[in-house]
């Protein structure tokens, strides 16, 4: 709080008083009232007015200084009120009213904002499982049948449900629910899943998936790291180039840091003007516009998951020669301590 603003603000009540001892010592004046009477009330308002004046300020300066310094330190601001006491100056007691009232407001509105995104993700929950029932059906029949479907039907299905779980993971993961377990994850296991459930799109696209031997365990939860591996694969079968040794390799090796899975392939890599952005929300830049079933969805979501549960991914790219994607799973000695 500035003290040379403060006193401007207060410029009006000066001059008021100051026209005060004018009109007083014309009336002093005008009965001939000693002159030395007027200079003893003149020095007893004087001193009077400024311990008011230093006594107001220094108190509301306690205060707003307290609001100020408690705002800029709260990563939450609203909760600003439960830092701070309430002052005893009356101007004071109205504003902490004010804000005390302005923030029940405020979290009335979050508290109703999050009832109905949970209603939300409730109802695309439900929504997403019963589409799954029709689309398990579907694919059963096209393998009970396989002569009489064409490929493209799987094909298209095995897309339809990845779209599917996109949706559900990406309501998980935006409402920020704690739907995931931490625990230690065999990496190997995890990495073959993935493959076996794309088996068909990468035979199909005739891509090795080349796998080192993995013999780590990390702290994740499972059901979530396959889905960040299935979009991170359904990118390199999505973005194949049209030679007859195209390849996925997964690899992990230990670090410093912690343990760090590689996944390269030899596609049809990112631009160096697009490599920035692979991670933003429904960005799909130059190869995107070349595939029309590209959302931009994939990796952002990925992203989102891996840094809920606490790891780091990465990506490297150079055009038309490979692209490297690389999560880092930290350690976790608090883990270790209780094993």
């Amino acid at each position: 709080m500035n003290f040379f603003l403060y006193l401007k603000d207060h410029l009006f009540f000066f001059l008021f008083r100051l026209l005060f001892f004018v009109l007083l010592f014309l009336l002093f004046f005008a009965f001939k009232v000693p002159f030395d009477c007027f200079i003893a009330i003149f020095i007893l308002c004087t001193f009077v007015d400024f311990f008011s004046f230093f006594y107001d300020y220094f108190r509301r300066r306690s205060f707003y200084k307290a609001l100020y310094l408690q705002v800029s330190k709260l990563d939450q601001a609203y909760l600003v009120l439960e830092m701070i006491s309430q002052p005893e100056f009356y101007e004071g007691k109205f504003l902490w009213q004010i804000l005390y009232d302005i923030n029940k407001s405020m979290r009335e509105n979050v508290l109703g904002y999050e009832r109905r995104m949970q209603s939300y993700q409730a109802y695309i929950e439900m929504w997403v499982h019963e589409v799954k029932i029709p689309l398990a059906t579907l694919t059963l029949m096209v393998k009970n049948h396989p002569g009489k479907f064409d490929k493209k039907v799987t094909s298209e299905l095995k897309r339809l449900e990845d779209y599917v779980d996109q949706v559900l993971y990406y309501a998980r993961c935006e409402n920020a629910s704690e739907d995931y377990l931490i625990q230690e994850v065999d990496l190997a296991k995890v990495i073959k899943n993935v493959g076996l459930k794309n088996m068909n799109d990468l035979l199909e696209s005739k891509i090795d998936y080349l796998v080192d031997p993995i013999s780590f365990h990390v702290l994740t939860d499972s059901k979530w790291l396959e889905f960040i591996l299935e979009q991170i694969i359904n990118n390199s079968i999505k973005y194949k180039r049209d030679i007859p040794n195209s390849y996925i390799h997964i690899t992990a090796f230990e670090e410093e840091n912690g343990i760090v899975l590689s996944i390269l392939d030899n596609g049809i890599g990112i631009k160096a003007s697009d490599i920035n952005q692979v991670f933003h929300k429904s960005f799909t830049g130059t190869n995107g516009r070349k595939v029309s079933k590209s959302t931009g969805m994939g990796l952002f979501i990925a992203k989102s998951m891996c840094e809920k549960l606490g790891h780091h991914i990465s990506i490297e790219s150079k055009d038309q020669e490979y692209t490297k994607v690389t999560i880092l799973f930290s350690r976790n000695q608090y883990y270790d301590v209780l094993k």
